[in-house]
């Protein structure tokens, strides 16, 4: 149930709600008609900063999915709220100054994080139990 509530956030806050909008409102605001993609340096960078985040979010639901189901589900749904939180903040930082990149190295630390998660679930699960490493998996992770 928590994986499906982060999934549902994820869904409501990346590339189909509000960073779509924010691109919006700067065309309007900016008058930059589709499809062109070149303007004011503001109107670029919330475009690129929406594109950026639009190319990452298959990686991260497929992670969040893979994670949820085979490591932990609460552990998987506070990393993927995690990364949400830190993909808004890149993407107002980006959107004032191209300089603020922090929270893009924050959200690439929780992709790993969820990366991690998801191979230890992965292994876990599928490893014979008779193995030594799918015995220690399982008792490093016995969920």
């Amino acid at each position: 149930m928590l994986i499906q509530a982060a999934r549902l956030a994820a869904c409501c806050h990346s590339p189909c709600a509000y960073f779509v909008l924010q691109v919006i409102y700067a065309r309007r605001k900016y008058k930059i008609s589709p499809p062109e993609t070149t303007g004011h340096p503001e109107f670029e960078r919330i475009f690129r900063a929406q594109v950026n985040c639009s190319e990452y979010f298959p990686i991260f639901i497929s992670l969040l999915w893979v994670a949820g189901i085979f490591f932990h589900q609460g552990v998987a749904a506070a990393s993927g709220l995690l990364y949400l939180c830190a993909r808004l903040q890149y993407f107002h930082g980006y959107a004032r100054a191209p300089s603020g990149l922090g929270p893009l190295y924050a959200s690439a630390r929780l992709l790993w994080l969820l990366l991690g998660l998801a191979v230890a679930g992965l292994l876990g699960h599928f490893l014979p139990l008779g193995d030594a490493a799918g015995r220690w998996l399982r008792l490093v992770f016995p969920w």
